[in-house]
């Protein structure tokens, strides 16, 4: 859709056919706005200029979150957001209802975004696709469940054994992440932002005991992105199925084993009910970021009030779902035990392994994949400072803590 017809129309409050499209991975909230467009139905001459890298990728000021717009200086902007998540899982999901409430709450109601569940207006697993394609304007997802489309799309979620949640925030804000991860968005036609972390997920489910590398051998898990693949060199056969569908596939054997988040959405999905047994670590997603991804269309021609406003929202959906699963996991957790599920550790024969096969898996695609590599390279050094700087202050911390409880 050309600006000049977006604006006229939203400016109207006419949206039409303008779909949904998830917002997949990078920036964080920009540079402070400029002065509100001067009429209600604002020109392409009045359209926002697009973002640099550096200011994609810049904090939230306080100015960004300045009080609502007027609604007779700015148009009433409406637009769909689709998502990856079923309603009941509300945490995950509610990285894009954060989002689309703090969005109407800056703009004073003048902009809204209405998300939708997987499966509403398209299969949660290709938000992507409709963004770029602009059947929507937004999306809310994982960027790993694109790697089909180019495998640099898992590095802006989780990469096996890489980096923890608070460790992808410092990657993102201020490692370059999300200046990398915006070239990836150019070539789909979007515009990505953090926008959601769920934390160190969870090993999985599994209806038997796995204690070595032979045992995962022809196993049937659901397990997407570069952690799939890596399973698969480990000789599992890997399927990717939303999230909705993992229940009915567990217990009926269709799949032996399934990853989702962590303890609080697991029982909420019923896993408890469809296996015995409970693995940790995740090591696959120490750390899976959450995006939001806009239209670069849809949004370009933002004005630049509302671009901040999507930027501002995106940061605190990304900082409130951490603290909110933190803060949900680990009562959940005991809930599941006292049902007499059994919760295990993976062995570390399985851990180094697994651990090889990813590293050897990102130097193939490293080989494969130009835009892999120049993600890659820049991420891989950053993350082996920071494990190092984690592992000179943190890891004592937390070593003395589990020794000695009080």
């Amino acid at each position: 859709m050309k600006r000049r017809e977006f604006l006229r129309g939203a400016a109207a409050g006419v949206m039409g056919g303008l779909g949904m499209t998830l917002a997949a991975c990078s920036s964080a909230p920009a540079a402070a706005p400029t002065a509100a467009p001067a009429a209600a139905e604002p020109t392409a001459a009045g359209a926002a200029a697009e973002p640099t890298a550096a200011q994609a990728a810049a904090e939230p000021t306080a100015a960004q979150a300045q009080a609502p717009a007027q609604s007779s200086s700015l148009p009433a902007v409406e637009w769909r957001m689709g998502t990856s998540w079923p309603v009941s899982l509300d945490t995950i999901y509610g990285g894009a209802t954060v989002l689309a409430e703090r969005v109407s709450e800056l703009s004073g109601g003048m902009f809204k975004i209405t998300p939708f569940p997987a499966g509403e207006l398209f299969p949660g697993l290709e938000v992507v696709q409709n963004v770029s394609q602009g059947t929507v304007e937004a999306g809310h997802t994982a960027l790993y469940y694109y790697i089909g489309l180019d495998t640099a799309f898992a590095i802006g979620t989780s990469l096996p054994f890489g980096l923890t949640a608070q460790q992808q925030n410092a990657w993102l804000y201020h490692g370059g992440g999300n200046e990398s991860l915006a070239k990836l968005g150019d070539q789909f036609s979007s515009v990505l932002f953090p926008a959601g972390n769920t934390g160190t997920q969870m090993g999985g489910w599994f209806r038997k005991e796995i204690n070595t590398v032979a045992d995962l051998n022809g196993l049937k898990m659901r397990i997407p992105g570069l952690g799939g693949q890596v399973m698969s060199k480990l000789g599992v056969t890997v399927q990717v199925i939303a999230g909705g569908d993992i229940f009915q596939s567990l217990q009926t054997g269709a799949i032996d084993a399934a990853e989702w988040v962590g303890p609080y959405d697991d029982e909420k999905l019923g896993l408890p009910d469809a296996a015995q047994f409970y693995y940790s670590p995740g090591w696959w997603e120490p750390g899976p970021t959450l995006h939001a991804i806009a239209g670069a269309d849809a949004f370009n021609a933002l004005p630049v009030e509302y671009q901040n406003y999507f930027k501002v929202a995106s940061w605190e959906s990304n900082m409130n779902m951490l603290a909110k699963y933190d803060a949900l996991n680990n009562d959940a957790l005991e809930r599941i035990i006292a049902k007499g599920i059994q919760l295990k550790v993976y062995s570390d024969e399985i851990m180094v392994a697994a651990q090889k096969a990813a590293f050897d898996l990102y130097a193939e695609n490293s080989a494969s994949n130009p835009l892999f590599k120049e993600i890659f390279d820049p991420w891989n050094a950053f993350r082996q400072k920071i494990q190092k700087w984690h592992q000179t202050n943190e890891l004592p911390f937390n070593t003395f803590i589990q020794n000695n409880p009080i």
